[in-house]
């Protein structure tokens, strides 16, 4: 185990200073009441973790575990990270890791959003995903099945005690500081690995001992409430799952175990009390804290405003309560808290569109002007440098497949991403590229392309060893009927099946309506 963080490690955010780095950008986030959504008499404040770089409180106990593992060695320079989690933790871990140069391996159960696992995958991380089924201990047990076989480092968040003491030393300073001056009657909280609360616990307990420190769990899964005690191996990780839990919405809370963290601010006396929350609860809220206050949060957070909504109607007048919003709402985006939320206009919105004439979807195009006769038009013309210039780039046998391309064009988006589903190689020339900046040589390979095109005056255009075979329409027809795996194979040119079942879907949805 690491030793626990001795000091806290302040990183200023105020305007005006620079930084040497995003890590300095983690913690001091704001609390904010929450005016509106308070009961008569009271203050709810939120403290918005959603502030940190990438959008949770985890990305503290990232920073807190790396940096801790670093000074006393257990994390060599270069080595591989994994951890088991089920977003928000890798998401952080993928910011530091990703700026300080550790390769990291994100192990996370299929039943989280989307989003997450995107997410992970662009800051550079390698996702692997354990079945549903098997809960979080499942993919607990992979991770360390994954970090003995390879020698990789596992921060272990669940059992860490710099988990909690990072969050000692860093969030509840910060929260004993904002309340110096007007006492915090009760902190709430989810319950995760349980670092949070039990970190922001202990700092209360000593700079603002008659806070309450009050934890939430869901409703239908209340390990903790049931009062029936955990079961660990010997390192501290859960042996089995916990028979009273169950499935539910709340991403990031409750996993299937009481972590080793939790439970030590448990037997310590750091909780004082524990409330369950209802999942629709928990929706309610999410979305009142949006359109009512303008906070933006997920699934968690609402849960956690529930349960302080309701503890501070019950407190006396002039009591103060602090929920900790733990995250944004934008990990939740395929989840049951957007459902209703849809991408194309409902009746009340058309009803808006339809209230002033213009750029509307339900009425026809006006008219058009009848346009004098104009001249047939000339055929392209185009330098005989230019000209050279295109045949060297088709005729090239290292590029068997040449897209001419303009990088802000959708049609050329989707076109790639046929190709690349296929795994084919090919070479893009950008023609509003750093390579084209002069105004008449662009104009001059346009006027090529166009006669090597047959005068097609769109942009993409495609050649397959030599031979234009068209557009993106073009492209996507030959990929329908069948025309272009037969070319492909003529032609020796290497591919894959894909899952695509029509190549039109690749665009924009707005581009497939019309």
């Amino acid at each position: 185990m690491n030793a626990p963080l001795s000091h806290p490690l302040p990183h200023p955010t105020q305007a005006g200073v620079r930084h040497g780095s995003v890590l300095e950008l983690i913690g001091n986030t704001p609390v904010v009441l929450a005016e509106k959504l308070s009961p008569p008499g009271r203050e709810v404040y939120v403290k918005i973790e959603s502030a940190n770089p990438m959008g949770s409180v985890k990305d503290r106990l990232a920073l807190g575990l790396i940096e801790a593992a670093e000074r006393d060695g257990s994390l060599k320079p270069g080595q591989t990270v994994i951890e088991a989690t089920s977003g928000n933790t890798g998401i952080g871990l993928a910011l530091v890791c990703a700026r300080k140069g550790y390769p990291l391996v994100i192990v996370m159960a299929e039943s989280f959003s989307v989003e997450r696992r995107k997410i992970l995958r662009f800051l550079g991380a390698k996702v692997v995903l354990t079945p549903a089924s098997l809960k979080g201990t499942g993919m607990l047990a992979k991770a360390k099945e994954l970090a003995d076989e390879h020698g990789w480092f596992l921060p272990r968040q669940f059992e860490n005690e710099n988990n909690a003491a990072f969050h000692e030393a860093t969030t509840g300073r910060e929260i004993v500081e904002a309340f110096a001056d007007a006492p915090l009657h009760a902190f709430v909280s989810g319950l995760g690995t349980g670092g949070t609360i039990s970190g922001v616990g202990r700092a209360l307990k000593k700079g603002s001992p008659q806070t309450r420190v009050v934890a939430c769990e869901p409703d239908n899964s209340p390990v903790i409430k049931s009062g029936v005690k955990q079961d660990y191996a010997p390192d501290g990780s859960p042996a089995s799952s916990h028979p009273r839990f169950r499935p539910h919405p709340m991403q990031g809370w409750a996993p299937d175990f009481i972590p080793a963290v939790a439970n030590a601010a448990l037997e310590d006396g750091v909780i004082d009390e524990v409330r369950l929350v209802g999942g629709s609860d928990a929706i309610t809220w999410s979305k009142r804290l949006a359109r009512e206050e303008g906070v933006f949060c997920g699934i968690t957070a609402g849960a956690t405003f529930a349960c302080a909504h309701k503890l501070a109607s019950e407190l006396p007048e002039g009591s103060r309560v602090l929920a900790m919003i733990p995250d944004t709402g934008e990990r939740y985006m395929t989840t049951p808290l957007f459902d209703g939320i849809d991408e194309d206009m409902d009746e009340a919105e058309m009803e808006i569109s339809r209230s002033t004439p213009l750029a509307r979807f339900d009425a026809p195009p006006p008219a058009p002007t009848p346009a004098a006769p104009q001249p047939a038009p000339e055929p392209p013309q185009a330098s005989e440098a230019a000209l050279a210039h295109l045949d060297a780039i088709i005729s090239n046998p290292e590029n068997p497949i040449v897209f001419f391309a303009l990088e802000w064009c959708e049609f050329c988006w989707s076109a790639r991403r046929l190709l690349e589903r296929m795994g084919v190689e090919y070479k893009t020339v950008n023609l509003d590229g750093p390579d084209y900046a002069d105004g008449q040589w662009a104009s001059d390979v346009r006027a090529a392309l166009a006669v090597r095109s047959g005068g097609a005056p769109t942009i993409p255009q495609i050649f397959i060893k030599g031979d234009h075979i068209g557009g993106a329409t073009d492209l996507f027809d030959m990929y329908n009927g069948g025309e272009l795996a037969k070319l492909l194979d003529k032609t020796g040119i290497v591919y894959q099946p894909t899952d695509v079942a029509d190549a039109y879907s690749l665009l924009p949805k707005w581009m497939q309506k019309r």
